[in-house]
């Protein structure tokens, strides 16, 4: 494997494991979580800088609907991990507390629903890396693979539902509750999983979205 492939492989990973952490918040302590926040928005950098092929055919090529998903998805998600650490700083107690920018109701609100989003989309976004790539040569290995991916997904989804994630997604909640007697093992379990739903969510349909081809020009969308 090339040096550079292992990078990007250290890399990703690294966001990975950072993701769940990052949504633990109070569990972790403010300070941690500023460190973290700010390791990941470095890692993303990194991420982009290694992977510059997305960026420079943006605005080339034709666009099929796999490609429009696979667009809206990092687009929307650039703009979550741009704007993030930016309510952050505003935020900021450690870090950043010499900034004193005001704003601080807004900011909190703006990074609760950013928070909540980028960790959804960033889920997705390793789906649909995912489902563009085979499991090996053994069509077994692929089957196994989905088996324990949908059965992980199955109690992802109960705890999306138990921890009421739709409430933040949608700002109906503006306020994170966490039980502080909970065991951090727990609630990390609890946000792997999801992020192994949305996973899998992104996988299933850039797999379904490749099938479809786009219309022959010249003919008609309503044959």
């Amino acid at each position: 494997m090339k040096p550079k492939k292992i990078v990007k492989i250290i890399i990703d990973t690294a966001m990975l494991i950072l993701l769940p952490l990052l949504m633990a918040y109070s569990l972790i302590g403010e300070a941690a979580h500023e460190w973290l926040g700010l390791s990941m928005f470095l890692l993303f950098i990194l991420h982009h800088i290694m992977n510059p092929a997305w960026l420079k055919t943006l605005f080339k090529g034709r666009y099929t609907p796999l490609r429009i998903y696979l667009t809206g998805v990092n687009v929307l998600l650039l703009i979550v991990m741009v704007l993030q650490p930016v309510s952050g700083i505003v935020m900021s107690k450690h870090i950043f507390r010499f900034s004193n920018i005001g704003g601080m109701s807004l900011a909190r609100t703006v990074h609760l629903l950013l928070a909540h989003w980028g960790f959804l989309l960033m889920s997705v976004h390793v789906g649909n890396h995912a489902g563009s790539h085979r499991a090996g040569k053994k069509k077994g290995v692929a089957v196994l693979l989905w088996a324990v991916a949908i059965a992980v997904s199955i109690y992802g989804t109960y705890a999306f539902v138990n921890r009421d994630m739709a409430s933040y997604l949608f700002l109906k909640n503006q306020f994170v509750f966490f039980d502080f007697g909970e065991a951090r093992l727990r609630f990390m379990a609890d946000y792997a999983s999801m992020m192994c739903l949305f996973a899998c969510i992104g996988a299933a349909l850039s797999k379904g979205l490749k099938r479809l081809k786009p219309p022959k020009r010249g003919v008609s969308n309503d044959e």
